[in-house]
């Protein structure tokens, strides 16, 4: 027989379970958005203190250093955050799916061991 209390609590757990991953999800993505926001930033200030940097160089050579310099740090900076970001949506990704684990973990073995036995295939003659 159908338990409608049952399922009320089923339908419950649901929608709470579902609340507070869209809730952890949103925090998530606001992090991801303040840290690019700050790479941003600092990224900006750091090309302006080249920028000023280079035009006070006062050979082709020492320019050269700098750019090159400038470059080099820029791209490891650039590296190191994507790596970071990454990072970040990777355990983003996780916490998000962490809650439909055991559901789904359940859902599957009920449907790879189902309860009443399969009916047997006749034997090739």
């Amino acid at each position: 027989m159908f338990n409608f209390d049952d399922a009320n609590r089923k339908s419950k757990e649901a929608v709470d379970t579902a609340l507070r991953t869209y809730s952890d999800t949103a925090r998530g993505f606001q992090a991801i958005a303040a840290e690019a926001a700050e790479y941003s930033k600092k990224s900006f200030q750091d090309a302006v203190t080249h920028f000023e940097t280079l035009a006070g160089a006062k050979s082709f050579e020492a320019a050269f250093e700098l750019q090159t310099s400038y470059v080099k740090s820029a791209y490891e900076n650039f590296v190191s955050e994507t790596t970071k970001l990454g990072e970040m949506y990777a355990d983003l990704a996780k916490s998000a799916y962490k809650p439909y684990e055991a559901p789904i973990a359940a859902a599957a073995t009920a449907v790879k061991s189902p309860k009443s036995p399969q009916p047997a295939t006749p034997a090739a003659a």
